[in-house]
């Protein structure tokens, strides 16, 4: 056979439209240009393989189609007839549609092939017009539109396993196919290696489909939206005159005042529909999320292992699957679309202070991620006036700061008070007048307004909530969300493939295998090692505290040594400030560590759907990485100081290490200060430079790779890349889980420990205006488009949100009976002043100890340091005195603040609780004017299905009359039928009726 023989598969003979008579090429059919027209048959497809193209006047474009038996399978059968003009890819907007420029690309595949290395891919191009036809050999090949030529003997074989993959992809597409889907197949990029697969989905597929998913879609029925009177439609127009400016420009943000009734799509009912722009019925996301559930629910069943897409990519027979952008977001020439005007009035810092185009975002990503930053945005805006409250209080304390007894009685030197050490031999008396500084600047945090603080950020949590659940029912009903209820989602890979080892393992043992499904028992070891890895997780998170607990101890010992009077002063200081910045850089460590581990030990518990994948997945990650945030905190709040002793008997780690102690002003201080360095660090390092400069990298290495690339084919990379090209290069879409994760304990910072630091809203409102924006620009710019999923709420993260409102509650009350000295000041106003004031304070907090009593090589080495001899040191604790009959033994005092700071946490949290649940009760879930809007669109579409029915019976009615009419001029011109009615004269009736 000649090397330039072109084979084609022929099309039957029967074919409607036959081989094309006109041309000087026997043996090649023409497909006809309407493929809408065609049979189903035989339409897009030639041999069940792959869809052909339809062949444009001034030409096409033939492949060679070899057909070669291989274990049962026909390799590489594919017929692609490609229209060619001056500039193909500016016909097809460079990716957007196939090579015709007619259909749109509503979803790609992606995989890598080996070319043969004994030779080139060569290809033929057929020009046909209507004088005459002439074929031209092509300077480029074209590897892949895309089969080769045969080579004989030196074509080069893969190996097994590719071949295994290509198979399994032929079966894929063909099944793809048949379910109605058009393909086409590029290999001619600039990504060597790499070939693509554009999927199509015809307006019959989209339909079918639509009705299956039960979508709401827009109906010719437009009614008016409630809107409001009086009063307070004046106070709306007034909030949008004032609000203009931060406003999106962006059309579907404007205020509606009228709306399309949606209903469930059926292809029934396709009058009541819109249909008049079908190109744009079904938008770009809602393609690619009917492309995406038939791919999903198309197999491949090679060897009795049935795959879907999932395991396909998984088994790395396709490398990528992802809808396409809608266009390019940059440059001076680029068309209107909905990327570029995200870009544009969302994903950019300079728009920080407008609005988020929320609409805009849901009709390009979906649901879901409309959703996520709708919840963003609503927090965001909520955080405003708990940051207004927390800058009040902290104005507060500043401005009553010289007024406060107790600061101002442990600065006073002529107290004269001297300390017991903080540690043994090294440390010597000190000075109470020496912690000056830290008493005042404890007074900032801890103050009467912190306690109205926390009470006030309990009821905001409610609010929030309530604000949120308000907010999602108006997105449900403006989205056409009211009735969706999610279904059942497909099996994942993983499972499939476990149940088939399941059922082959049962097969090999003769056993029944019908509906095989893996059981608790299947799973048991997967759930021990889930609660042996999490008990050590969290194990190894105490660990590291104790560690560092260990760190502050050792290293205040060694600097209390130093000679220099300011070293020794700033001990408490250095050594808070060090440890903190450890704790930091541990816990942006173990949160990585712990995020692969969670999803590891998700993953070998084999979940059955995505949906329990991902609620599984979320549930370890947060468990991991809150104890991970927090146990240093927890620390420094609840026992830091609780297990000291006293002097004289002291408690020891190890047999020497003595454990730490609260500053005289107590641990309040140096809560604010580890939350505030944790809480700050890890959003600057963690959720800014991480997300900002990984991609960087990540883009810049991509850069490195093509320029590298490009030196060697300096022509092939002048081409314009193709949008699936260019998309291909971008990270893949990784799931909301991370984003709400940084989000959820963000708002563990601003609500746990509020008490100790009522900066923490400020700061997270800062943080927040930039991770919006970070966000946004990451999911235009930097990440391929994501599938859209539907969902009405944000799933679990609703649940972790109320649980951490209500966990708030108790732990502020416990920090302010606790950790503060809130309630010992009350007691001893109210119980031990002897003038109503706090004059005396201080000294009533403190307890003697003789020096003479200190234990064997535990006094001071330099009992002189002071410059005077020491008899008696005091300490913070309710003791008695040595003078006492019980000397060193617990007093009333203690037994006294105990008792009012249980009572105060018991009051508290019922208190704040009661309040929380009595502003759930009365905030409604549901906005009254939605409720009313939903319960109109009811009304009306049955008022449209009334009128649908009464229109089908006015026809019945007019039928029947016209056949009494038929039936009595049959009586008036035969008078004999008369004798038989059941004879003759039904046969004037016998033609059927037809509604």
């Amino acid at each position: 056979m000649d090397k330039d023989e072109i084979h084609l598969r022929r099309l039957p003979a029967a074919a409607p439209w036959g081989p094309h008579a006109d041309s000087e090429f026997h043996g090649v059919d023409f497909l006809p240009e309407d493929l809408n027209e065609a049979p189903e048959e035989t339409g897009m497809r030639v041999n069940k393989k792959y869809s052909c193209l339809p062949a444009e006047e001034k030409g096409i474009h033939i492949i060679n189609i070899r057909a070669i038996e291989d274990i049962g399978y026909d390799q590489h059968e594919s017929t692609l007839l490609n229209s060619l003009s001056k500039n193909p890819d500016a016909d097809c907007k460079y990716g957007l549609y196939f090579r015709d420029g007619k259909r749109k690309v509503d979803y790609i595949l992606v995989y890598h092939y080996k070319k043969s290395s004994a030779g080139r891919t060569l290809a033929r191009r057929v020009h046909h017009n209507d004088s005459s036809a002439r074929s031209t050999k092509q300077d480029q090949p074209l590897p892949g539109k895309g089969v080769q030529l045969e080579m004989g003997e030196s074509e080069h074989h893969m190996d097994y396993h590719e071949d295994d993959k290509r198979f399994r992809r032929e079966e894929y597409e063909g099944n793809l196919v048949e379910a109605g889907l058009e393909l086409e197949r590029d290999e001619d990029t600039k990504i060597h290696g790499v070939g693509f697969v554009k999927i199509h989905a015809p307006w019959h597929v989209l339909c079918r489909e639509a009705e299956f998913l039960k979508l709401k879609m827009p109906t010719k029925k437009m009614y008016q939206i409630n809107q409001t009177h009086g009063l307070l439609k004046k106070i709306n127009s007034v909030i949008q005159k004032i609000t203009e400016p931060i406003q999106p420009k962006v059309a579907e943000h404007k205020p509606q005042t009228v709306k399309r009734l949606s209903y469930p799509f059926s292809r029934e009912k396709q009058h009541l529909f819109d249909l008049s722009d079908r190109d744009s019925f079904f938008d770009s996301k809602t393609r690619s999320t009917i492309v995406y559930e038939i791919l999903k629910r198309t197999t491949c069943t090679k060897a009795k292992y049935s795959m879907g897409i999932t395991s396909l990519l998984a088994n790395g027979v396709y490398s990528a699957a992802y809808p396409l952008h809608d266009g390019d977001y940059e440059g001076e020439n680029v068309e209107p679309n909905d990327r570029k005007l995200l870009c544009e009035e969302w994903a950019s810092y300079g728009v920080f202070y407008k609005y988020q185009p929320i609409d805009l975002v849901r009709k390009y990503f979906g649901e879901k991620i409309g959703l996520y930053f709708a919840w963003l945005g609503v927090y965001t805006q909520m955080l405003i006036p708990a940051s207004i409250v927390g800058i009040i209080v902290f104005l507060y304390g500043c401005a009553t700061v010289d007024e406060n007894i107790p600061s101002m009685e442990m600065c006073d030197q002529r107290n004269n008070i001297t300390m017991c050490p903080l540690c043994d031999r090294t440390c010597s008396y000190w000075k109470m007048s020496s912690a000056c500084a830290t008493a005042r600047a404890s007074h900032l945090f801890d103050n009467p307004a912190t306690v109205f603080f926390s009470v006030f950020m309990a009821l905001w949590a409610a609010t929030f909530m309530e604000h949120w659940k308000r907010k999602q029912m108006r997105l449900n009903y403006r989205w056409d969300l009211t009735g969706f209820e999610e279904e059942e989602d497909h099996p994942r890979a993983e499972y499939e493939a476990k149940v088939l080892e399941k059922s082959l393992r049962k097969e090999h043992k003769h056993k029944e295998t019908d509906k095989e499904k893996l059981t608790w028992k299947d799973r048991f070891p997967a759930y021990l090692t889930n609660f042996v890895g999490i008990i050590f997780m969290v194990g190894l998170t105490f660990a590291i505290v104790f560690g560092v607990i260990i760190y502050r101890i050792s290293t205040a010992a060694a600097l209390a040594i130093s000679s220099t009077p300011s070293g020794r002063s700033s001990v408490r200081v250095t050594v808070t400030a060090t440890a903190v910045i450890i704790n930091l850089v541990v816990i942006i460590i173990l949160d990585e560590v712990y995020g692969c581990i969670a999803r590891w030990l998700t993953q070998i518990e084999v979940p059955k759907t995505d949906k329990n994948f991902e609620e599984r997945l979320i549930f370890k990650a947060f468990l991991l990485k809150f104890v991970n945030a927090y146990t240093p905190i927890f620390y420094v709040a609840f026992f830091k100081g609780r297990f000291v002793g006293r002097p004289g008997d002291y408690v020891y780690i190890f047999h020497s290490f003595r454990m730490e102690e609260c500053a005289p002003g107590g641990c309040l201080m140096e809560l604010c200060i580890q939350l505030s360095i944790i809480m700050l660090g890890k959003q600057l390092i963690q959720n800014n430079l991480f997300e900002i400069g990984i991609p960087k990298m990540k883009k810049f290495i991509r850069y490195m790779k093509l320029k590298r690339r490009r030196s060697l084919d300096h022509e092939e990379h002048m081409k314009k890349k193709q949008r699936y090209e260019m998309d291909y290069n971008l990270e893949p879409f990784a799931g909301l889980t991370p984003e709400y994760m940084e989000m959820i304990i963000q708002f563990g910072f601003v609500t746990l420990f509020v008490a100790s630091f009522p900066l923490a809203p400020l700061f997270a409102l800062l943080n927040n205006i930039i991770e919006i924006r970070l966000d946004a620009k990451k999911f235009v710019t930097e990440l391929r488009r994501p599938v859209a999923v539907r969902a009405k709420d944000i799933g679990i993260w609703y649940n972790i949100l109320r649980g951490i409102g209500k966990l708030a509650v108790i732990i502020n009350a416990f920090v302010i009976s606790f950790t503060s000295d809130f309630i010992p000041r009350l007691v001893y106003l109210y119980m031990y002043s002897e003038n109503g004031t706090m004059h005396g304070f201080v000294n009533h907090t403190l307890s003697s100890f003789n020096v003479s009593d200190f234990q064997a090589g535990t006094a001071p080495n330099d009992p002189m340091d002071l410059g005077y001899e020491v008899q008696i040191c005091r300490y913070k604790d309710y003791r008695e005195p040595p003078w006492s009959e019980n000397k060193y033994d617990i007093s009333k005092d203690f037994w006294a603040v105990l008792a009012a700071r249980l009572a105060f946490v018991i009051v508290f949290q019922n208190l704040v609780m009661f309040m929380s649940d009595f502003v759930d009760w009365i905030i409604p879930d549901i906005p009254k004017d939605i409720s009313q809007q939903i319960h109109k669109e009811k009304v009306l579409m049955v008022e449209v299905f009334m009128r649908e029915e009464q229109g089908k019976l006015q026809m019945l009615e007019t039928w029947k009359d016209k056949d009494k009419k038929k039936g009595e001029n049959c009586n008036n011109h035969s008078p004999r039928l008369s004798r038989s009615h059941s004879g003759s004269l039904s046969s004037c009736h016998s033609y059927p009726l037809d509604v």
